[in-house]
């Protein structure tokens, strides 16, 4: 194996480990070993990889000793550019600015935080924040609201009893992170602990609501004002087409949006296609493209504002990408679901059943139809620029008070 493709391989590993979790990857490793006849894990450790599900509960019993504007945030071990922390480190941030005292406790299996380093980190990677830093359950404060960030934090929040009371930040509906089994399971349990959730959307609000009973408040997503913008065209006369490729988490779907544009090329030769968002080098690709890989967030305004058409696929949850792209002037073609629904519709971008055909189609028509290109692009603009995190950040404010002033929640 040449030293690319161990590079090409370790890039998949870290991608799955932020995906799929640290045990999952380990697993995987180990079946590969195993399969290859070379024993480095002799035995994996199942009861160790999951303690933290059972109950064990830590902390003192609330007393009531903190303010009523206390927040400690649970999350996992995190990573540069990973778009989940981004958020959860965007609301800390503007809720701060609200008055709120935060705290901020990484948990989950991971090597040892330097808590001075990991600050520099945060502040460098993602926003400054006041809070302080807790690696592990050691030493956390008490705290009028504790707040899970993700499945597996779910069960440290349902363990710790200095809080009055428990919310879930949820960004996305994560048993559709696995196949269905013990982790899709474990992920699933979560949404009935009685936490009062916080949602990305109205989605993941009304499928909670309906199918667990959850408490939900949904907010919305905006973007960075600072970044995303209209800018300068180059060689306008050349039509390309952006695709957010993530082969690794396959909830971007990315073979059927490679099928897809390839029958886009066949239709229009003339058809340019930018992936980006991961290094397809490896991949038989017939047609002629720029593989842009993983960029820098300052990279992607100027990128996206050369492209006239974007590819965005979603099957769980929207992410940030499709109001990004709509500020940056650029029509997206998505998939036709309620998880896509609750923010795109048929006036702000192209909604398309999950076919190659379907797909193509929406992609070809936007391509080819001007008058129907420039009202895609018109009211994508006007849904980007009308958003605001400050005000959801209100929003999440707001929803908190109405936990604590609710006598049915459970603390």
């Amino acid at each position: 194996m040449n030293i690319y493709r161990v590079v090409h391989k370790a890039k998949q590993a870290f991608s799955y480990c932020k995906v799929h979790g640290f045990f999952a990857l380990l697993r995987k490793v180990n079946a590969i070993i195993q399969d290859s006849s070379v024993t480095l894990f002799k035995k994996t450790d199942v009861l160790g990889f999951y303690d933290f599900v059972l109950e064990r509960p830590f902390g003192s019993t609330f007393n009531g000793e903190v303010g009523n504007k206390t927040i400690n945030w649970f999350i996992p071990p995190y990573g540069r550019g990973s778009g989940g922390h981004l958020n959860i480190f965007r609301f800390v941030f503007l809720l701060e600015r609200l008055g709120y005292e935060c705290r901020i406790i990484i948990v989950g299996g991971h090597s040892r935080y330097d808590l001075v380093e990991a600050k520099s980190q945060i502040a460098e990677w993602f926003f400054p924040l006041a809070a302080p830093v807790y690696d592990g359950t050691e030493g956390v404060p008490a705290a009028f609201y504790s707040v899970a960030t993700s499945w597996q934090t779910a069960y440290y929040v349902k363990n710790f009893q200095s809080t009055k009371y428990k919310c879930y930040f949820v960004q996305d509906f994560e048993p559709y992170f696995y196949a269905v089994g013990s982790e899709s399971a474990m992920a699933e349990a979560t949404y009935s602990f009685g936490f009062s959730a916080i949602t990305a959307g109205g989605w993941l609000a009304e499928k909670l609501t309906n199918e667990y009973q959850a408490h939900t408040f949904p907010i919305s997503f905006s973007y960075d004002r600072d970044l995303y913008r209209l800018m300068p065209r180059r060689e306008p006369e050349i039509k390309r087409v952006f695709f957010y490729a993530r082969p690794p988490t396959q909830r971007r779907a990315f073979e059927l949006g490679l099928l897809a544009l390839n029958e886009v090329v066949k239709r229009l030769p003339y058809v340019k296609v930018v992936f980006a968002g991961w290094d397809v080098s490896n991949y038989e690709i017939p047609f002629e493209h720029l593989n842009a890989g993983t960029l820098d967030v300052a990279e992607l305004p100027d990128l996206y504002n050369q492209c006239d058409v974007a590819l965005v696929l979603s099957f769980t949850n929207l992410s940030l990408l499709p109001l990004e792209l709509m500020a940056c002037g650029v029509p997206v073609v998505s998939n036709r679901s309620p998880c896509t629904e609750w923010l795109l519709t048929n006036e702000n971008s192209i909604l398309a059943k999950a076919t190659v055909e379907d797909l193509a189609n929406g992609i070809c028509e936007l391509l080819t139809n001007s008058a129907l290109h420039a009202r895609i692009k018109a009211e994508g603009v006007r849904v980007a620029n009308f958003s605001s995190w400050e005000r959801e950040a209100f929003k999440l404010s707001r929803a908190l008070a109405s936990i604590s002033s609710s006598e049915t929640l459970e603390s």
